[in-house]
């Protein structure tokens, strides 16, 4: 049994990791708000801007000579981009983006395709050079706060591997934000734009009510579309648009989700660390009584061999 001094010492480094994790999850309270915020201005304009470049590429006529629309015959190798955090303590959040990013790897293989990692976030990048995987991009040290430049730097860059024939798909894999207890990992074909589709728990949803909107709004609809300037060149400049818009949407859902993580995982610590402490004051308590009983007997013991 352990002594007084060895329980009192382990309820003292309870308690300092108590006082630890409510305020981490004090911390990603406050900021989740914000990025809460930030993720609400965004998704009209997101959603608004796939909507035109999609009206845009169905009234073009045919497909256009834009390259990142031109699907190619043969798939040799699939890009992939891992949002994932620079930093752990967030529960499962990183591990499900890496799980759903492998499973992609998985599929592309079959497919008899080479994947290729581009790597957002610190935990990404360290997991998947563990496991050998080929990263040939990685972007850290913004994950919790991203801006505008970060997404415009790494659409611009996945954009100009499609173009050059360095990958023939983009996938983009992230956690979506759905509520401080809730995140849904997603996945997003990115390039090229003919097969742009979202997957995930909840995207079936989201389609089913996308195809009832496109449906009203085409009952609504009673003039012709007409582009200025047309609809070839209005995509030429929409489309690098709608990749940074995306990447910039998928950044903000990981920013969000991780602080939701973050601050579940440390509520569940803190609240651990309060059934520990209340366990072993308990077992500091036992050990006391022990303590006072072994000296009671010794009195006792002492004062009969004196009697």
């Amino acid at each position: 049994m352990a002594t007084q001094k060895e329980v009192k010492n382990r309820i003292g480094s309870i308690k300092n990791i108590h006082k630890i994790t409510r305020a981490m999850e004090m911390v990603a309270a406050a900021r989740l708000r914000r990025a809460e915020q930030r993720i609400a201005d965004l998704r009209p304009y997101a959603e608004g801007i796939r909507k035109l470049t999609r009206t845009a590429s169905e009234h073009s006529g045919g497909l256009p000579r834009v390259p990142v629309l031109e699907e190619r015959e043969k798939v040799e190798r699939v890009g992939v981009v891992l949002v994932t955090g620079d930093r752990g303590l967030a529960g499962a959040f990183n591990s499900n983006v890496i799980r759903e990013g492998m499973r992609v790897v998985g599929e592309a293989r079959e497919e008899g395709a080479e994947p290729v990692f581009a790597v957002v976030g610190r935990k990404g990048l360290s997991t998947l050079t563990f496991r050998k995987q080929e990263v040939t991009a990685s972007y850290v040290g913004f994950t919790d706060r991203p801006a505008f430049a970060n997404a415009r730097e790494i659409g611009e860059g996945m954009t100009a591997r499609y173009v050059d024939g360095e990958v023939d798909r983009v996938e983009l894999v992230y956690n979506r934000f759905v509520s401080p207890l809730t995140q849904h990992v997603w996945r997003q074909r990115l390039l090229p734009l003919q097969q742009a589709e979202v997957m995930g728990e909840g995207a079936e949803e989201e389609r089913a009510a996308e195809e009832e909107t496109n449906a009203a709004e085409e009952r609504q609809a009673k003039s012709e579309w007409f582009f200025e300037p047309d609809a070839e060149e209005l995509l030429a400049r929409l489309i690098p648009e709608y990749v940074t818009i995306s990447v910039y949407r998928a950044l903000l859902e990981s920013a969000a989700s991780e602080l939701g993580a973050r601050m579940t995982a440390m509520r569940s610590a803190a609240e651990n660390a309060e059934s520990i402490i209340d366990d072993l004051t308990l077992e500091m308590n036992r050990v006391r009584q022990a303590d006072i009983t072994q000296q009671i007997l010794e009195v006792v013991s002492g004062a009969e061999a004196l009697g």
